[in-house]
This record gives structure tokens, sequence and C-alpha cells, in this order.
């Protein structure tokens, strides 16, 4: 059986470490810094999106130049900024009781790949996961079903469920066809009720047991 994951608010709490490279890049330029919160609403799409997004909330518009130097300075910060970030309790308990069952476990994130690499090896989970589909893996990044998809191939073909926290990881599920396990405490920012999901949780205790009833 196959299980993939979101990484930034499903299985780690990455927000600060994410508003303190953004505010480091903005200050770069001398821009406004922004709240947590609105660095919490930019996440989801990508450090592309982000960029633009974190560029415009500051200075009211996105200049190419600018945001080219942006882009180059946030994925810098982004490589090191895990100090701050933490694991959601019960995550590391429930890969481990995945994997001792004979889960196959993936990473789909929209975080590029050296930063995510970084933030698994910070927790010690480099060889935790089979396979690592990142946000610069391929010319597309989620809700597009294509890193799904590929994450996907890279495991056997056996039953499979995906586990993510946003709109962005339920439209990823749906266009892919895969059923899809919503963890309500990260980063969505929709009411539970209108984010597609086979099943919602919040306590990751439970998530052996939901991956099983979705894997049938």
């Amino acid at each position: 059986m196959r299980a993939i994951f979101d990484l930034d608010g499903t299985l780690v709490d990455s927000a600060l470490d994410i508003h303190a490279a953004g505010n480091r890049t903005l200050a770069a330029e001398g821009l406004p810094l922004v709240t947590p919160d609105q660095a919490r609403s930019f996440v989801g799409r990508g450090a592309k999106v982000f960029v633009d997004r974190l560029e415009r909330a500051a200075s009211g518009t996105n200049d190419p130049a600018r945001t080219e130097r942006m882009r180059a300075r946030f994925a810098a910060e982004y490589e090191i900024a895990h100090d701050f970030s933490t694991v959601y309790p019960g995550v590391e308990t429930a890969l481990a009781t995945l994997k001792a069952q004979g889960w196959q476990l993936g990473l789909c994130t929209n975080k590029p790949l050296r930063p995510a690499l970084a933030v698994l090896a910070h927790f010690g989970w480099s060889e935790m996961f089979e396979v690592v589909i990142a946000g610069d893996s391929l010319p597309v990044t989620k809700p597009d079903p294509a890193p799904l998809l590929a994450a996907m191939q890279a495991l056997d073909d056996s039953p499979l469920v995906y586990v993510g926290d946003s709109e962005v990881d339920a439209r990823t599920a749906q266009a892919a066809r895969v059923p899809f396990a919503l963890y309500t405490l990260g980063y969505r920012k929709s009411p539970i009720d209108q984010i597609p999901h086979a099943e919602a949780f919040d306590d990751w205790s439970t998530l052996p047991a939901i991956a099983h009833r979705l894997a049938r």
C-alpha cells in the first residue's frame, strides 16, 4: 500500500520559518515587512507564487527585475529556514506505524527540492520516504495532478491514499482521482465542509486506520 504526503502544513508546521525567510527577503529590498498571518496566507502554491504574493502585499505591485532578485534571495533563505519549524504531534508515530505495517511512503510538496530535503534532514527523515516530488521537480506544481501522479508511479501499483492540509491538496487529489485525507489543523483557508475529502482528521494517531480504510 502507498501513502503520499504533503509537507508544509501537513507533516510540519513551517509557517514561522517561511515568514522569517520572507521578511528577510523584503528587508533586503527595503520593503515593509508582513505579518505571520499574511505570510501564512501566501503559502500553498510554491516558492515562486509565495514571493509574487509577498512582493505585491509589501509594495502593491510586482516589478519583474525586483521579483527575480527576491526569488533568488528567498530561495537561499528558504534552504536554511527550519529552526522554527515543528513536527505536528503524532506525525512521527503515525509514519513509523505505517512503515511497520509495510506501507510505502512518498512526499509530494510544492516546496522546492533543496529546502524540502533540508527539512527532512533536519528532522532525521532523509530515509523516511521512498520518493520525494518537490515544487521544482516538474514544470508544473500542485494542484496540477502531475506531481502526485509522478510520486505514485515511483512506488508500486498498490492501493493509495494522499494526505494533505489544503484546498490545493484536495484539488490535486481530485484531479489524480486519489482518495484524500484532510489534516484539518494545517494551512487550509476554507471551512472543512467546503474542501473535498474522503476523510478528515485532527489527530495523527487516527491516520493509520484512516489510511487502511481509504486504501480499501
